[in-house]
């Protein structure tokens, strides 16, 4: 069985491309945001869902919900341009 989320690698701000059920659900920069486009696209238990569930959420060419921190990257990001 296929994942209905994926979540892709993150932009050079930190901002996550998400999908569900094959449609464009937006882009998350926290992982709240992720519940948010779930409840939007009609999922009834959002907030109950159980994302470590690899046959529902799969990480495209990122490690994980664990590896997700905007603010290390924003912070890398603005050390790289000075």
């Amino acid at each position: 069985m296929s994942a209905e989320l994926y979540v892709y690698p993150p932009d050079e701000w930190g901002w996550r491309r998400a999908c569900y059920d094959a449609v464009a659900s937006g882009v998350a920069h926290r992982q709240a945001h992720i519940r948010v486009f779930l409840a939007a696209a009609g999922l009834a238990n959002a907030e109950e869902v159980d994302r470590t569930d690899p046959d529902f959420e799969e990480w495209r060419g990122c490690r994980g919900p664990e590896a997700w921190n905007p603010t290390r990257l924003l912070m890398e990001r603005t050390e790289r341009q000075t």
